[in-house]
């Protein structure tokens, strides 16, 4: 056996290592955020049916409610599944459907029909719920991160393959005054996972993409890489459960 020294002089090995700089940090000066399925969740397919047979004047009842919803779902819902079949007379609007206001809208009232529920206007009563805040479900995380980007100084801007204004949803949930800008893929010409809409997310935000973080749940959201940007891709979380979107705020932490 060989004694070893209390006090060993280090290798030049660990003298390397101990020399190299820290783990290298590229500072968050914005935050790009995908909607559905990161702010929000639409809400649930039996209540949305439900509510949507009332403004047609039609009490369903809970049964019949949650099987039209199932086969609303497989239809394709807007915010929910992509559809299990898309009929070639919707083929284009589909395509187009983040694209333009009445691709959007005629695609999903286009797919809601092809569900005969017997009752008069009910797809485009399914439609309107999409439009209105009591459609959809904010995670619990959205309003108090959003509130610390702020209070941090991070600009936010809100990136979203859709066809309608969120805005005024934003506006009933009063957390407008915390997003510096709408980026909706209807309005730009735009959709991700194309580079071009987080150019211009980040160009509205004055900040080069290497300083933004782009946070959403989908590989459409990790396109942002090609653009430069850092990525965080949330899990799926249901309506109301937490979704992690509080994480963000480790990585725009300044000391």
């Amino acid at each position: 056996m060989h004694d070893v020294p209390d006090h060993a002089e280090p290798t030049d090995a660990v003298r390397g290592a101990a020399a190299q700089p820290g783990p290298s940090r590229r500072p968050v000066q914005a935050v790009l955020l995908d909607f559905h399925g990161t702010l929000a969740q639409v809400e649930e397919p039996r209540d949305w049916v439900l509510a949507a047979a009332a403004t047609c004047g039609v009490q369903l009842d809970r049964v019949r409610a949650t099987a039209l919803a199932d086969r609303l779902l497989t239809a394709g819902r807007a915010g929910g599944p992509l559809p299990a079949r898309v009929p070639p007379r919707l083929a284009e609007l589909w395509a187009d459907r983040d694209l333009y206001q009445h691709a959007h809208r005629d695609a999903y009232t286009g797919l809601a029909a092809t569900v005969d529920a017997g009752i008069e206007g009910f797809a485009e009563a399914l439609y309107e719920r999409v439009l209105v805040p009591e459609g959809w479900v904010l995670y619990p995380d959205t309003a108090p991160t959003l509130a610390a980007l702020r209070e941090a100084g991070v600009r936010v801007a809100v990136v979203s393959n859709i066809g309608f204004d969120i805005r005024p949803i934003f506006d009933a949930w009063g957390l407008t005054d915390l997003v510096d800008a709408f980026v909706l893929s209807y309005e730009v010409g735009r959709c991700k996972p194309d580079p071009a809409i987080f150019w211009r997310a980040c160009g509205m935000l004055g900040v080069d993409p290497e300083q933004a973080l782009m946070v959403g749940d989908t590989p459409a959201d990790a396109g942002a890489v090609a653009a430069g940007c850092a990525v965080l891709v949330l899990p799926a979380a249901d309506p109301g459960r937490p979704n992690g979107l509080g994480s963000i705020l480790d990585l725009t932490h300044r000391p």
